[in-house]
């Protein structure tokens, strides 16, 4: 048995992300969250903070630490996505007020104490929002660079253009500068753009499958994506909406899913008309150093099976 990868999840949640940190949780054999790191994103950072918790309840993990990070962008003033993810966050199912208490240390601190502990080279940073707290935590502490094993990340598009504005993937455009620095850092980066999650689209049979799983979690996810996904089948015109989140942490689970390359890949920081969108050297044209191993191929039948099972497991 492989040794278990130890994360942080750092997340805004949103429909998705609740997901992403059920798959984790139906995990455990493969990973140990050492905690969750909230950001503003989704919806504000009260909100984000709150629903991460309503996750870990939801999943009888109240033992999970939460730390609230950045309220806002490193530089900009905060956009947040009520319009998909509604007023809460997790609109959907009705999900009780969370119990356990918000850890007292703050998101940014918990990342640079946690990577300074545990030896270099095994926490896995698994992104699901706006980079900011990572970002933040290079500032503060630009020694836990070298120490992180790998950054997943939830963010970009290229060849799919964006979702928040015709070429900027949400994420990154709500904190670009963040998604820069952490580019540039050196910490080994993988990139789940929208290329690969338009095409993890929740169809009917897949939501159905998880569906039948009948667990409280299970119903709850149904819940929120029925919720999620009335958004993105008018936009797409598609049964079912892509969900984003989960690919990463799929990736850990069963990287032989994804199929992508090593790239160069720069934010754009100034332009009006594209601002936050994710330029990628796909082909190989420029002499830009690769920083991110970026995936554009998924095999979605695959990935959706390993979420009903690991649904199952929480």
């Amino acid at each position: 048995m492989a040794e278990k990868r130890k994360i942080i999840i750092d997340t805004d949640p949103g429909q998705d992300d609740a997901a992403a940190i059920l798959l984790a949780f139906g995990s455990p054999e493969e990973l140990e969250v050492l905690g969750i790191t909230t950001v503003a994103g989704n919806v504000p950072l009260a909100l984000t903070s709150r629903n991460a918790r309503m996750i870990c309840e939801l999943c009888g993990r109240q033992d999970i630490k939460v730390f609230a990070g950045a309220d806002r962008p490193v530089k900009r003033p905060l956009i947040t996505a009520e319009h998909v993810h509604g007023k809460t966050g997790l609109d959907g199912p009705v999900l009780p007020a969370p119990t356990m208490a918000l850890q007292e240390q703050h998101g940014v601190d918990f990342i640079i104490e946690t990577l300074r502990r545990e030896p270099a080279g095994t926490v896995t940073l698994c992104t699901l929002g706006p980079l900011t707290n990572i970002a933040l935590a290079l500032e503060k502490a630009p020694d836990i660079a070298p120490r992180v094993r790998e950054l997943v990340m939830m963010g970009g598009g290229f060849f799919e253009g964006g979702n928040i504005t015709p070429a900027a993937e949400f994420n990154i455009y709500v904190d670009p500068e963040a998604a820069q620095a952490v580019l540039k850092s050196g910490i080994p980066v993988v990139m789940m753009p929208l290329d690969v999650t338009h095409q993890l689209l929740t169809l009917k049979k897949r939501v159905e499958a998880i569906r039948a799983i009948g667990t409280r979690p299970a119903i709850a996810m149904v819940e929120m994506l029925e919720f999620f996904e009335r958004f993105d089948v008018e936009k797409y015109g598609s049964d079912g909406g892509p969900l984003h989140d989960p690919s990463t942490v799929a990736y850990l689970l069963k990287p032989e899913l994804f199929k992508g390359r090593d790239c160069n890949v720069e934010v754009e920081l100034e332009s009006e008309l594209t601002v936050g969108m994710t330029v990628v050297d796909w082909w190989q044209v420029t002499d830009r150093k690769h920083n991110a191993k970026v995936m554009r191929h998924v095999d979605s039948d695959g990935f959706f099976a390993l979420l009903a099972e690991r649904f199952a497991r929480v």
